[in-house]
């Protein structure tokens, strides 16, 4: 099938349908927990990032950001990751909050003593019920957004908007984070 000869009418409705669950999720965000999530932030020494898959993507993406904005933060996981302190916040995207790496990497982080947010669609999961913070972030599976990618796109849209109100927190500016963007000329 071609999309110049369709308009790829069957994509804009996909994308459409993706929009829609975001501008849900919009209405459905607990304003507390997300307050909560933006002060530890704030506060935070440093920052730690872990997710799986994709759900570890959009983790890793706000992870940029965040340094972009000069916050201390790692990705748990990686090479260079220092080991996590307990006056340290750790932050663990998982859609269904059952996935046993993170699930279990979150609960090394309570015995050591850090402050532990979840995004994740589940309150009731492993996840949920030992964190300090939970973001609810509504998912779903359809044939339209298989495997999880309802919450991915709209962890990875919210987690942008919490740079957004970082930014306008701070007062940084567009230009103030690009002075730490990687750029090779």
């Amino acid at each position: 099938m071609n999309c110049e000869k369709n308009d790829c009418k069957t994509t804009k409705v996909y994308m459409n349908f993706i929009a829609e669950h975001i501008k849900k999720v919009v209405l459905k965000l607990n304003t507390g927990s997300v307050s909560a999530l933006i002060d530890s932030i704030m506060g935070a020494k440093r920052i730690f990032l872990m997710g799986a898959g994709r759900s570890g993507l959009a983790a890793k993406a706000f992870a940029m950001r965040l340094m972009h904005m000069g916050f201390q933060v790692h990705v748990v996981g990686e090479t260079t990751a220092p080991a996590v302190q307990p006056d340290d916040l750790v932050i663990a995207v998982s859609g269904s909050g059952e996935t046993t790496s993170i699930a279990n990497l979150g609960t090394i982080s309570k015995k050591i003593g850090s402050k532990l947010a979840s995004i994740t669609s589940n309150k009731d999961s492993t996840l949920g019920k030992i964190s300090d913070i939970v973001v609810i972030i509504p998912g779903g599976q359809t044939q339209v957004a298989p495997l999880g990618t309802l919450f991915e796109i709209s962890a990875l849209v919210f987690l942008d908007s919490v740079i957004s109100e970082l930014m306008v927190r701070t007062g940084a500016s567009e230009a103030d984070l690009k002075m730490k963007h990687s750029v090779f000329d």
